[in-house]
C-alpha cells in the first residue's frame, strides 16, 4: 500500500499548519521558576502556549534556546522552507505527521499531553472535505475571480478571515 499522502491530506496539513484552529494551546501550571526565551516565569504561574505567537523550531525543550522569539512556528523559516507561503507540495514526502514527537506540527499541541482525539479529528475533516468537494461543484458568486479574494485576516482569540467567503455549490451530476 501507498503511504504518501493525498493532495487533501496535504492541503489539510498545510492549512493547519500555516492556520491553527485554536491558538492558544490548554493552559500550564509552573511547579517552579523557570527561563524560558529569556523571559523569568515565576512558581505557580498559568502559562498559556500560543501556537500563533511562539516559534520553537521544532525542539522539544524551549528553555534550554537561547534568542529572540519567531512569530510561528507553523512559519519558522528553520522548521519550513518558504514558511510564509501556502505550498501543500511540501508534505508530498514527508512522512511526519501530527505525533507527539514532531514539535513542528502544533494544531493538536505536543508530547505527552497532545490532543488524544487529533487522528480523529483529522479523519473527520477529511471525510467532510471529501463528501463536499466529490458531491459539488463550486463557484465565487458573478463571475467574481479567485484572483479578487480579500484573505486579509482579522485577530482574536481565533483567526479568520476578515471578510466571508461566500461560495455557490451546484449538486454534482456525474
Amino acid at each position: 500500500m501507498d503511504a504518501s499522502p493525498t493532495s487533501l491530506q496535504m492541503v489539510i496539513k498545510e492549512t493547519l499548519i500555516l492556520h491553527p484552529p485554536v491558538p492558544l494551546l490548554v493552559p500550564r501550571h509552573c511547579d517552579e521558576p523557570i527561563n524560558i526565551l529569556g523571559y523569568d516565569v515565576p512558581q505557580a504561574a498559568t502559562v498559556f502556549v500560543s501556537a500563533w505567537a511562539i516559534g520553537s523550531s521544532g525542539r522539544a525543550r524551549p528553555q534550554v534556546q537561547k534568542g529572540p522569539i519567531r512569530r510561528v512556528i507553523g512559519r519558522d523559516e528553520k522548521s519550513w522552507h518558504n514558511a510564509d507561503e501556502f505550498k501543500p507540495e511540501r508534505f508530498k514526502d514527508d512522512t511526519k505527521d501530527f505525533s507527539a514527537s514532531d514539535f513542528r506540527f502544533l494544531p493538536g499541541g505536543a508530547g505527552r499531553r497532545m490532543c488524544p482525539g487529533i487522528t480523529f479529528g483529522l479523519a473527520n475533516i477529511e471525510m467532510v472535505l471529501s463528501s463536499l468537494l466529490s458531491h459539488f461543484d463550486w463557484k465565487l458568486p458573478g463571475d467574481a475571480s479567485p484572483h479578487e479574494l480579500d484573505m486579509a485576516e482579522s485577530y482574536g482569540i481565533t483567526v479568520r478571515r476578515k471578510t466571508d467567503l461566500l461560495l455557490e455549490a451546484t449538486p454534482f451530476v456525474g
